[in-house]
């Protein structure tokens, strides 16, 4: 008998599983890498909506738990995951940095937007009125944190690689079970999965197709993002990750000739050298109806919780809202109620009354 299945090893498994073990908790995962968000995502931590110098959702509260967060399965896994960047806005105009200039005045903003204009140096970036910088920011290589993570929790014996198969789980009142397994509790979290999961599919669930390029540029030789009409991400060795589109119909993870003429266009309205393409990748980001996580307990199976939501702030939103999760279930603490997925029983009871 578990403590907790959990079902999905995208950044919210990891950071639910991370924090079951910092528990002393006993788990089993069972993940089929069907869904690719966490793997393509750009990684990157940024406490800044740049389109609209805004904060993000909680930006302080999930940086202050991710960063040590982050140090820690650094630790121990053994590998490099943090790589510090910093984050340059490319101004459009005299009037986008006066924008800039005020949005630094807000409360909670000043601590994360430098008011130093920072001027271009880079001979093949188009950017006259110079850039604006985002403290606090850089990138968690995903990639790694996924393949390290599985690794550990195979040579732990804790992870099953197949698809989790709905007609072999049953809930009990005080347990469930999947095959031979058993557990006092389940938790879901499977991305953009969840579609097909029976007892969570009520939930708006949108899903929002991402796609991304990684180009080599020998001659681009810059260090920070740039984030423009699209973002530059530096990955070493002359390769920069380029993206991202925003699809809200395609529902697959195969990349488009659409979207890299998209990503392309908008790359070279600022990138002046020469680069070839050398990988195209996408994935469904779990995206909500109201931009928050989805998180909580089933509305009528009390052993039933869901982890997910969190769009393309994974990076920074799965400690908080894993943590947010283990003190509900475990200490009876009441979840943020912006989060919590209570929000949505009524939608859950008129689509039961339906079917």
């Amino acid at each position: 008998m578990h403590d907790y299945l959990v079902v999905g090893l995208g950044l919210a498994g990891i950071s639910f599983c991370e924090t079951l073990e910092k528990a002393g908790k006993t788990f089993h995962v069972i993940s089929d890498n069907s869904q690719q968000s966490s793997l393509v995502a750009g990684g990157m931590y940024n406490p800044v909506i740049l389109k609209r110098f805004t904060l993000a959702w909680k930006a302080q509260e999930q940086l202050d738990l991710a960063m040590p967060f982050y140090r820690d399965l650094e630790r121990k896994l053994d590998v490099k995951l943090d790589h510090k960047l910093r984050v340059l806005r490319k101004f459009a105009s005299v009037e986008e940095q006066n924008l800039w200039f005020e949005a630094a005045d807000k409360p909670g903003l000043g601590g994360f937007l430098s008011t130093d204009i920072q001027q271009n140096q880079n001979p093949h970036l188009n950017a006259p009125f110079g850039f604006g910088e985002v403290l606090h920011t850089g990138r968690i290589d995903t990639a790694m944190l996924l393949s390290s993570y599985t690794q550990y929790l195979q040579e732990k014996g804790n992870l099953t690689l197949h698809p989790f198969i709905f007609d072999h789980f049953k809930a009990f009142p005080d347990h469930i079970s999947y095959k031979t397994m058993q557990a006092k509790r389940i938790v879901f979290c499977e991305g953009y999965g969840l579609k097909n999961n029976p007892f969570f599919r009520y939930l708006p669930l949108n899903g929002t197709k991402g796609e991304l390029l990684t180009i080599k540029a020998p001659d681009y030789k810059e260090e920070n993002v740039i984030k423009s009409g699209v973002f530059t991400i530096p990955m070493g060795n002359d390769l920069y990750r380029v993206g991202a589109t925003y699809k809200w119909k395609d529902k697959t993870n195969t990349p488009t000739e659409e979207a890299k003429t998209e990503l392309l266009e908008k790359l070279k309205t600022f990138l002046s050298c020469d680069f070839e393409i050398v990988d195209h990748v996408a994935g469904i980001r779990p995206t909500v109806v109201d931009r928050r996580p989805l998180v909580g307990r089933h509305p009528e199976h009390q052993n039933l919780y869901v982890l997910n939501g969190f769009g393309s702030r994974g990076v920074m939103i799965a400690p908080y809202a894993s943590q947010q999760l283990f003190n509900y279930v475990e200490n009876g603490t009441d979840l943020d109620s912006e989060i919590n997925i209570d929000r949505f029983t009524k939608k859950y009871y008129q689509k039961k009354k339906v079917e």
